[in-house]
């Protein structure tokens, strides 16, 4: 089940996206229009989500989160983009990978 919201995912939406990977949740993240779409099986059916909803490919960001370790991670294959400055799989840019952090830190407030 893939959920797309702007504000903090509760704790019976968490349940719902264990769903794809039981204890990982993807996500991606507009980071810009502050929007966390996650609990897809690959990163680039939230991508396309939102880009239909109008975020920039710019903006977009993805990683997720270890719910048992509570780690958030920073690596996706749609993070591979030369032309914003990112040739790895991992955000590279320490404002990008801090802004990301955050937002997931927001959006996960009820486990994190």
């Amino acid at each position: 089940m893939i959920i797309t919201k702007d504000t903090p995912f509760t704790k019976d939406e968490i349940e719902s996206l264990r769903e794809e990977f039981d204890t990982y949740i993807k996500t991606v993240i507009d980071i810009k229009n502050k929007i966390c779409s996650a609990g897809q099986n690959r990163h680039f059916e939230s991508e396309a989500l939102l880009l239909k909803q109008g975020s920039r490919q710019s903006d977009l960001w993805g990683g997720g989160v270890d719910l048992e370790t509570k780690i958030i991670d920073y690596n996706s294959f749609i993070n591979i983009r030369p032309t914003d400055n990112n040739t790895s799989n991992e955000i590279q840019d320490p404002e990008r990978r801090k802004a990301f952090e955050n937002l997931m830190e927001y959006f996960f407030k009820e486990i994190l």
